[in-house]
């Protein structure tokens, strides 16, 4: 299955939401890389305010280079979340997110809800 992916940005919530389906090449990351920094600019927060849910339950096992490029990707400080939550269904898919996202503090949900209950805590106080 080739590459998919669709973000969407909630603006007054600072809450990012990105599903991403199929296998990711170089390119097809390159293309995704462009739309996550085109829906960050989007965002009337601060630096870093922001909440990002990460659907990949529809994602394919990735090749070795991809989840290191996905790693460098989740590791640039500039586009980091305040909170990030991965939605996952249980497979290898999870053990290659844990270990592109190992630099970065996040959450792993089985649903939706789930991870916007996370995201969206009691504590969390808009930016």
């Amino acid at each position: 299955m080739t590459a998919d992916f669709l973000i969407d940005v909630d603006v007054p919530r600072a809450f990012v939401r990105i599903t991403m389906a199929g296998f990711f090449d170089a390119p097809a990351i390159a293309r995704f890389v462009a739309a996550r920094d085109a829906a960050h600019a989007r965002l009337t927060c601060d630096a870093n305010a922001h909440v990002t849910l990460v659907d990949i339950r529809e994602m394919d096992i990735q090749a070795q280079e991809s989840v290191a490029q996905f790693r460098a990707v989740l590791a640039d400080p500039r586009h980091a979340s305040r909170r990030l939550a991965f939605v996952v269904a249980r497979s290898l898919a999870r053990s290659q997110i844990r270990r592109a996202a190992a630099e970065r503090e996040a959450c792993y949900f089985e649903t939706i809800e789930q991870a916007e209950a996370w995201l969206f805590g009691a504590e969390w106080v808009a930016a």
